[in-house]
C-alpha cells in the first residue's frame, strides 16, 4: 500500500496548521493510501553547517549530524509523497521547518554521490495557514524548493490561508485542505517509479 505523511510544522500541535493537516490525510486515506502525522517540533533538528558549501561529497544521507531530522527522513524515504503544514512567520515557515529542508539536502544531493536525488519523484502538497499576509509567499517557498530538489507538486497541490478567523471556521480553505490530500494520494497511485533527471544529458545533445 502507498504511503503518505503528513508534517505539522507548527509549534502548537493542536492548531490551524495541525487541523488542516488531519483533514487533508483523512482526504488522502479515501484514496487508499495509508498515512501517517509527525509533529515536527517534538524532533530534535538542528540548522545545517553546510558541508556541501566545503566539499559537495560530504553531503550525503544520513546527514552527519547527531540529532533527529535522520529519523524523519527515513520516514521521508519510505513514503511515497507527503504532505507539509505550516503556520506562518514573516511570510515564511518557522524555522524548525526550515532546519529540516535544510538538511534535506542530505537526500537531494546524493545526485552527486549515486547519480540519483533521493527525493525524486516523491509527491508533495503543501499547506499554509496564518492570520496576515505571507501565506502564500510561504506554501510557494515550500513547493519550490522541494520541487528543486526533485519532488513533484500535482495540480492543486498547494492551499493557504490568510485571515484572523480561525481557519477550520472557512468552508473554502477546509476545501482546499482537503484537496491537498486528494490530488497528493492520487498522483501517488499514478505515477511510475522511473528516472526523471538525467545528470548526462548533455552527452546525448553534444
Amino acid at each position: 500500500m502507498k504511503k503518505i505523511i503528513g508534517i505539522n510544522s507548527s509549534p502548537r500541535l493542536k492548531g490551524q496548521a495541525s487541523k488542516l493537516l488531519d483533514i487533508s490525510l483523512k482526504a488522502a486515506s479515501l484514496q487508499g493510501v495509508k498515512t501517517e502525522k509527525i509533529d515536527l517540533y517534538l524532533y530534535r533538528i538542528e540548522p545545517c553547517i553546510g558541508c556541501v558549501s566545503r566539499d559537495q561529497r560530504l553531503c550525503r544521507f544520513p546527514c552527519v549530524i547527531k540529532d533527529e531530522a535522520n529519523k524523519i527522513m527515513d520516514k521521508i524515504l519510505e513514503s511515497d509523497g507527503m504532505i507539509i503544514s505550516t503556520p506562518v512567520y514573516w511570510y515564511s515557515p518557522p524555522g524548525h521547518l526550515k532546519n529540516l529542508i535544510d538538511r534535506m539536502t542530505a537526500l537531494e544531493n546524493m545526485i552527486e554521490i549515486e547519480g540519483r536525488s533521493l527525493l525524486e519523484g516523491k509527491v508533495v502538497g503543501v499547506i499554509a495557514v496564518g492570520n496576515d499576509s505571507g501565506a502564500y509567499s510561504a506554501a510557494s517557498q515550500i513547493a519550490s524548493i522541494l520541487v528543486t530538489m526533485g519532488a513533484a507538486v500535482p495540480p492543486w497541490g498547494i492551499a493557504f490561508y490568510a485571515r484572523p478567523e480561525p481557519a477550520d471556521s472557512n468552508k473554502s480553505i477546509l476545501e482546499d485542505a482537503a484537496n491537498v490530500g486528494r490530488v497528493v494520494a492520487k498522483m501517488v497511485n499514478m505515477l511510475q517509479k522511473i528516472e526523471w533527471y538525467d545528470p548526462d544529458i548533455l552527452n546525448s545533445i553534444f
